[in-house]
């Protein structure tokens, strides 16, 4: 399981790497101002659906249901479901994308009603959000080969497929020159980028001869059960979406330039998110998925706690820098080209707010694993619907005083009272135990921070005096400055704790 979440692990490091270039070249083209709101709604809503309908809610429904098949009824079968879902998922997506075309106007008037006070934002974001939309279908496809792969232990091909969306957007804003705007030439890339990632895992999954058998879509009793899943996660996956959607909507409402201060601070905050929460979820649901279809619960349990005691162990560091450095932080990712000071201070005031809420976020995938893992997705759903019923409510109570900022700081609230009624719900089970190896990563995990935090706020300032001098590359040099020597101290502190901890637990 570890040499999986390392090859997912690093297959996603490069992806951020790429998405953090990505979004330098976002960030220095359209600025934080009405172009870049344009674009980064545009992008957004296929990106939400996606979510709903395609990775969070199909994988949890579909890998478990692909291995139950497989381990009963043989490959061949296996690929004949794979296949006949993959049927059913190409001719809802083109009906979806045919709807949303027609009725773009509509869509962005229900998710960015306040783009509508706004005319030439209003008429710019139906014109990219018509580019951007048939993204959904390719990767909707995608998820399901990447699950395919998965369930098969192959998972470079689906963790590279966000390398390729990077690089496809990165050569065409490179190409923006023939295009009438940025904006344009960035949604084209994305759509592009949905082709290229069909055709990648199209082709891994024919080398590992576990390319779907194509054939009329039937109720069959796999189906059944795979249906009879599916609808509760989508509707717990919808759940998390509603409150992004609900970020749109508010967002929309917020002056020129708040919808962009929200995605380029999460643009950091999704990079371990995506590195250590995704990666863990993507390895930890099949390996659990597997090992309790073999009987073996306890054998579960224990890759649980692990994944999670790693999963903490890397987070911490994030989750302290973006609260005590995160106007360092903005300013050295973005702060250049149209990308001004003042967009980087509204960034990381919405940064330290989300921050408050990443270690509960990335621990979330692991806490949902108990339960799709054994084919339950009703209970994550029932919680998920709870959990973003107050987000919503915050959102709405802190949008007013605090604008971007409270829409974080509720984000944030949701998910811990989301990993909280997990946790609650499944060591109840007896589908989560936290064993004594996760209580003593996590308390070594605490003295790092703490020492980190210190680190933090005496270092800052000797930092920016020595990068005073260095013109342009001054926020850059301050920025990894402090995370080499952050990183340096909280790996030392880390180590020692655990080295501690493994002395006393022999």
């Amino acid at each position: 399981m570890y040499k999986g979440l390392i090859s997912v692990g690093s297959l996603t490091l490069l992806s951020r790497a790429a998405g953090f270039l990505r979004d330098v070249l976002l960030g220095a083209v359209l600025g934080a101002g009405l172009l870049a709101d344009a674009f980064f709604v545009a992008q957004r809503l296929p990106n939400h659906f996606r979510t709903i309908f395609g990775e969070g809610a199909f994988n949890s429904a579909y890998v478990p249901s692909y291995l139950r098949v497989l381990q009963s009824e043989g490959l061949a079968r296996a690929r004949l479901f794979s296949g006949q879902i993959f049927l059913g998922l190409l001719a809802s997506q083109i009906l979806v994308a045919a709807l949303a075309f027609a009725f773009t106007p509509y869509l962005i008037d229900v998710l960015a009603p306040g783009f509508r006070a706004d005319p030439q934002k209003f008429a710019l974001t139906i014109t990219l959000t018509r580019i951007t939309f048939p993204y959904l279908l390719f990767i909707t496809l995608v998820t399901l080969q990447s699950g395919t792969l998965n369930a098969h232990g192959h998972f470079a091909a689906a963790a590279f497929t966000p390398v390729l969306m990077n690089l496809s957007m990165i050569i065409f804003l490179g190409m923006a020159f023939l295009f009438t705007n940025a904006g344009l030439a960035a949604s084209w890339g994305l759509t592009v980028s949905g082709v290229l990632q069909l055709v990648l895992t199209s082709a891994a999954a024919h080398r590992a001869g576990i390319f779907e058998r194509f054939a009329r879509p039937a109720m069959t009793q796999p189906i059944k059960r795979f249906l009879a899943t599916l609808g509760p996660a989508v509707i717990g996956s919808a759940g998390t979406q509603i409150a992004l959607f609900a970020d749109t909507i508010i967002g929309s409402m917020l002056p020129t330039g708040g919808v962009s201060s929200i995605y380029y601070a999460d643009r950091i905050y999704q990079l371990p998110l995506a590195v250590i929460g995704i990666a863990a979820g993507t390895v930890l649901l099949p390996e659990m998925s597997r090992l309790f279809a073999a009987g073996e619960p306890g054998a579960a349990l224990h890759v649980q706690n692990r994944t999670m005691a790693l999963s903490l162990a890397l987070t911490a560091p994030f989750f302290i820098a973006f609260i005590m450095i995160p106007d360092d932080i903005m300013r050295g990712a973005f702060q250049r080209g149209a990308f001004t000071a003042q967009a980087a201070s509204a960034s990381a005031a919405v940064l330290t707010a989300y921050g408050f809420g990443l270690v509960a976020i990335v621990l979330l995938r692991s806490a949902v694993a108990s339960f799709q893992a054994q084919g339950d997705t009703k209970t994550p759903m029932l919680i998920s619907l709870a959990a973003v019923a107050v987000n919503v409510g915050l959102k709405i109570v802190l949008f007013k005083p605090f604008g971007a900022p409270g829409l974080a700081a509720a984000t944030a609230a949701g998910a811990w009272i989301n990993l909280a009624a997990l946790c609650f719900f499944a060591i109840r089970r007896g589908v989560m135990k936290v064993d004594l190896f996760l209580w003593k990563t996590a308390t070594a995990v605490t003295a790092a921070s703490l020492n980190l935090a210190v680190f933090a706020l005496f270092a800052a300032p000797p930092a920016q005096r020595l990068a005073a001098g260095l013109g342009h590359f001054a926020n850059v040099f301050e920025l990894v400055f402090l995370g080499l020597a952050g990183a340096l101290l909280y790996a030392l502190v880390l180590l020692a704790g655990l080295r501690i901890a493994a002395v006393r637990l022999n």
